[in-house]
């Protein structure tokens, strides 16, 4: 989005009082929630059998994970969270579905597609989760906690909404909820149909082929590298869902993204400004061939301003999300999508005042990882990986979460 203001408005002396006390009609926002209503929906998650929390970004950005997983623990719920929500609630853990949506985890879809009480807390019901909304999670009632009015209801009827501060509402629901006294062992059924999911559903792919690195195994090396331990940005594209799905966060505020308007070159400023924030934190970029390219003459900055952030490009030498869904749905009629050779990014990264490196060979990803974080300065690795890998499982587009494929 481009605001262009003209050169004479910039430059005028405009005599401005602040408007206060104006109240927009039918728009009354509250924080603290309806008492009634938070009590109603303690009630359905003490009855439900087959429960599941669905968490968004909004529980980030009220500081309210410490409630989510008190309530969580309290109904031994079952708590999946969108690529926004990510750590809000702790991964791995024996309660954690993972990620759900076109993307997610076959556990947590299936979930959410049997679950029949749905809290849904600071997540809006976006395309990308509901997959065809008019099968989406049909046998379920639904809780919507959200700070917007507007959200509630916009895409899924909500049942029991709740308008108000996540942080709030979820302390209140948690003690109208243990004054319920619900039965224990409700849950036992769920879970097990929960874990026979696991079990014959986990993340997985082919690392079979020789020293060849496989972008999920640069994901998963960058997590054993760091123990978890990093904030983490991304850019858009396959590399940004493969980071969802293989780096485990622990905690909020360590996952950084843009949401949904798909802005490639995201990952590097995001985390520039997370170094400077955080400076005694490692914070790694995790970014595509493609995107890296959209502004990565800030790698300048990064050199002149001492700004030691660690970008890792998952380098399969396409436009890899595009190129996929041209496989998928377009007979691999590719168009546009092939980056080429070029650049050489160890001799970018040089150029610009960084430290260089290549990585090529999987049996030693995670010492050349260690060594690539204990550089001093901002580093850029270029990992080469194959070239053709798929994104799996996903949900096709206008598909219901039951129906993913991969």
């Amino acid at each position: 989005m481009l605001v262009d203001i003209p050169v004479d408005l910039s430059r005028a002396e405009i005599d401005y009082e602040p408007v206060t006390d104006v109240k927009l009609p039918g728009y009354q926002p509250t924080t603290e929630g309806n008492a009634k209503q938070i009590r109603q929906a303690a009630k359905a998650l003490a009855a439900a059998r087959r429960p599941v929390l669905y968490v968004g970004g909004g529980v980030v950005n009220a500081d309210a994970s410490e409630e989510l997983v008190q309530l969580a623990l309290a109904g031994r719920f079952p708590v999946t969270c969108t690529l926004m929500g990510l750590g809000a609630f702790p991964a791995p853990h024996e309660q954690w579905l993972g990620m759900l949506g076109m993307h997610g985890t076959r556990t947590a879809n299936y979930a959410m597609d049997e679950a029949d009480l749905i809290c849904a807390v600071g997540a809006r019901f976006d395309d990308r989760v509901t997959g065809k909304l008019s099968e989406f999670a049909p046998r379920a009632k639904f809780i919507h906690i959200d700070i917007d009015p507007a959200e509630i209801s916009k895409n899924v009827p909500a049942h029991i909404p709740i308008v108000g501060d996540a942080r709030q509402i979820l302390a209140k629901l948690v003690v109208e909820y243990r004054a319920t006294a619900a039965e224990a062992g409700r849950l036992d059924e769920w879970w097990q149909r929960i874990e026979e999911w696991r079990e014959r559903y986990p993340l997985r792919y082919d690392d079979s082929a020789g020293t060849e690195i496989k972008p999920q195994r640069v994901i998963q090396a960058l997590y054993e590298a760091t123990g978890g331990d990093a904030v983490v940005s991304t850019d858009i594209g396959q590399h940004q869902m493969w980071a969802a799905q293989y780096f485990h966060f622990h905690g909020p505020r360590r996952w950084i993204q843009s949401g949904g308007l798909g802005t490639m070159g995201f990952g590097l400023p995001a985390a520039m400004g997370a170094k400077v924030g955080r400076p005694d934190d490692t914070v790694i970029c995790i970014a595509g061939d493609g995107s890296v390219q959209m502004n990565a003459q800030e790698l300048a900055t990064c050199a002149q301003e001492g700004i030691a952030v660690k970008v890792f490009i998952v380098n399969n030498g396409y436009l890899g999300m595009v190129r996929q869904w041209q496989e998928l749905f377009w007979d691999k009629r590719y168009s546009h999508v092939d980056m080429g050779q070029w650049p050489d990014f160890v001799k970018l990264a040089e150029a610009y005042g960084c430290t260089g490196l290549r990585f090529t060979d999987k049996t030693t990803l995670v010492d050349d990882i260690r060594a690539a974080l204990a550089t001093d300065g901002p580093v850029v690795v270029d990992v080469r990986v194959t070239r053709e890998e798929n994104v799996y499982p996903m949900i096709a587009p206008g598909q219901a979460a039951r129906d993913m494929v991969g």
